[in-house]
């Protein structure tokens, strides 16, 4: 992500809430703060429909991630 960003591409990881701590500890790590949106967990054992309703409940939020940096960070 900080590659991407450094070149001018937009970028937010999308993750389980499972996650947040340990990217909380890469971000200091690293010294890069990514946006990141948050989702339930676990995701793995989720049908395509519940994987779709999901994506579904979350994409604007990542969409206006994507075009406002400030809006999602950490």
């Amino acid at each position: 992500m900080s590659n991407l960003e450094s070149r001018g591409i937009p970028t937010v990881g999308v993750a389980t809430t499972e996650f947040m701590e340990a990217a909380a500890a890469q971000s200091r790590a690293l010294g890069f703060d990514p946006a990141y949106i948050w989702v339930p967990h676990p995701i793995q054992d989720r049908t395509d429909g519940e994987l779709h309703a999901l994506a579904e409940r979350h994409v604007d939020e990542i969409l206006a991630a994507l075009t406002d940096q400030t809006a999602a960070r950490g």
